[in-house]
C-alpha cells in the first residue's frame, strides 16, 4: 500500500530546485572520481574512496528526493479562515509570548525555521481551528494550551 503525504507547492518547488542543483553538480563528482581512479592503485587511494563516497551520497540524495516528489500529494490552496496546511498562523503561548509559523506537511518542516509540521503535537492541535480559539496541545511532556491569534493564507 502506497502512503502519500501532504506537501505545499512551495515545498515541492524547494525539492525540485534541490534536485536540479544536484543534477547540475553530478558531472563534477563523476570527474573527480575518474581523476582519482586514474591515480593508480585504488586499494590505498584515499581520494578515490572519498570521491566514490561523495558520489554515492549524491546519488542517494537524488533517489530520496525523487521518492519525496513522487509520493508528495499537493495540497490545494487553503480556503476559509481555519488553520490548514499552507496557512500562516500566529500562536500565543502566554501574555507576551507570540510566535508565527507556517503550517506545512511533515517533509517540509526542516526547510525553514518558521515551518511547523502538521503532524507535530502543536501542528495537529491547530489544524481546523479558527483565530481566537484556545487549543489544548497534547505533547509528550504534558498538555498545555495556546491561543490561535491569527490565520493567514
Amino acid at each position: 500500500m502506497v502512503t502519500y503525504f501532504p506537501i505545499t507547492q512551495a515545498g515541492r518547488d524547494h525539492l525540485q530546485a534541490e534536485v536540479e542543483q544536484l543534477k547540475h553538480d553530478r558531472p563534477q563528482y563523476i570527474q573527480r572520481l575518474a581523476a582519482a581512479a586514474a591515480l593508480g592503485d585504488r586499494s590505498e587511494n584515499a581520494e578515490y574512496s572519498a570521491a566514490k563516497r561523495d558520489l554515492r551520497q549524491l546519488e542517494g540524495r537524488l533517489r530520496y528526493l525523487d521518492k519525496l516528489l513522487r509520493y508528495g500529494q499537493l495540497v490545494p490552496t487553503p480556503a476559509g479562515d481555519v488553520a490548514a496546511i499552507g496557512t500562516t498562523v500566529t500562536v500565543s503561548f502566554g501574555p507576551s509570548d507570540e510566535d508565527t509559523y507556517r503550517l506545512v506537511g511533515p517533509v517540509e518542516a526542516s526547510m525553514a525555521p518558521s515551518n511547523l509540521a502538521s503532524d507535530s503535537p502543536l501542528g495537529q492541535a491547530l489544524l481546523e481551528h479558527a483565530a481566537g480559539d484556545m487549543v489544548v496541545v497534547h505533547a509528550p511532556a504534558g498538555d498545555y494550551s495556546v491561543t490561535l491569534v491569527a490565520v493567514r493564507r
